[in-house]
C-alpha cells in the first residue's frame, strides 16, 4: 500500500473488514433513520465512533444529512485516546483506506490550516491507532464518496487548543461545499441514570449553541465527553461561518443495542446550520 495512505486499524472488529458486509450495515442504519428531516443550510455535525453495532444507529441520523450534497471537503476533527500531545496532529497527505475505498486528503486545506495556526502540526503518528475518525469512514465512503477529507485529532484537550483550533478552521472554511465534523461519545461506563444525567449537560449546550458553556462544563468534569475539545472547536468554527441553530437529532446509549444498563456509552447525533 502507498505509504501515504492509513490502514485502517479496526476494520474487523469495530466494523465489518468486508465491504459488501459494511455496505449493507450502513445502509441499514442510514434507512432506519429515515425519519430524520434534512437541514437546508448545513454547516457542521456532531457524531460519535464506538463500535458501529452500538453508535451507528445514532450516527447515521448526522450522516443522512451529507446525503444528495456538493461537499468538496470534510474536516474532520476527534480526540487522541492512546497518544498524549499537545496541540493538533494532522494527516496532511495521502489518505485513509476502509473496506469503502480511500478516502482522499484535501492537501491544499491541509497546507492552509498548517499555515493559518502553529496549534496544528503535521503527524500521523497519533493517527496509526486512532478509532475516533476512522470509525466516520464507513458513513462518509456511502454518503459523501467523493469527497475528501482533512483529519485532525486534538491531544490534550485545552481550552486553548480548541479555541485556537476552532478559530482557525472558522477563517479557512468559507467554502459551503465545506463540512466540519466533530467525533466524539458522551459519558462512558456509568449506569444508565447517570449517564443520562452527565450527557444532558453537553446536549443542553449544544441546543443552546453554546461553546463556551460546554467549555466550562467539560473543565469541571471531563467525564461528560471523551470529545469534548473536538466538540467545542468545531461549535466554535461552525459560528464563525455563520451557523445559528444547533440542534440535537438524536441521543442514545450502547444499552439501546446490548440491552445492558448497568454501564454504558453515550452518543449524540447532532448538525448545525445557518437559518
Amino acid at each position: 500500500m502507498n505509504q501515504d495512505i492509513r490502514a485502517a486499524a479496526v476494520a474487523g472488529t469495530w466494523y465489518p473488514a468486508e465491504g459488501d458486509r459494511l455496505v449493507r450495515e450502513v445502509d441499514a442504519y442510514l434507512e432506519a433513520a429515515e425519519g430524520t428531516p434534512p437541514v437546508a443550510d448545513l454547516v457542521a455535525l456532531i457524531a460519535p465512533h464506538a463500535g458501529l453495532m452500538y453508535s451507528g444507529p445514532v450516527a447515521a441520523h448526522a450522516y443522512r444529512q451529507l446525503l444528495n450534497r456538493p461537499i468538496e471537503t470534510i474536516v474532520l476533527v476527534g480526540p487522541s485516546h492512546f497518544a498524549a500531545f499537545d496541540g493538533v496532529a494532522l494527516y496532511a497527505r495521502g489518505g485513509f483506506d476502509s473496506p469503502c475505498g480511500v478516502a482522499r486528503i484535501d492537501e491544499s486545506f491541509a497546507r492552509q490550516l498548517l499555515a493559518a495556526t502553529p496549534v496544528v502540526h503535521e503527524d500521523r503518528g497519533p493517527h496509526r491507532r486512532e478509532h475516533s475518525l476512522e470509525m466516520q469512514m464507513p458513513f462518509l465512503r456511502r454518503v459523501a464518496p467523493e469527497s475528501a477529507i482533512v483529519p485532525l485529532l486534538i491531544g490534550h484537550q485545552t481550552e486553548e487548543t480548541a479555541r485556537a483550533l476552532g478559530d482557525a478552521l472558522g477563517s479557512l472554511a468559507r467554502d459551503r461545499s465545506t463540512i466540519l465534523i466533530a467525533s466524539t461519545d458522551l459519558s462512558h461506563y456509568e449506569n444508565a441514570a447517570i449517564a443520562h444525567r452527565l450527557d444532558a449537560v453537553v446536549l443542553e449546550h449544544v441546543r443552546s449553541f453554546d461553546p463556551d458553556g460546554l467549555q466550562s462544563s467539560l473543565q469541571k468534569n471531563p467525564r461528560h465527553a471523551c470529545g469534548g475539545g473536538p466538540t467545542v472547536a468545531v461549535m466554535r468554527a461552525a459560528r464563525a461561518l455563520g451557523a445559528t441553530q444547533s440542534t440535537v437529532l438524536y441521543y442514545g446509549d450502547s444499552g439501546d443495542v446490548s440491552g445492558d444498563k448497568s454501564s454504558v456509552v453515550g452518543y449524540m447525533a447532532a448538525v448545525m446550520s445557518r437559518q
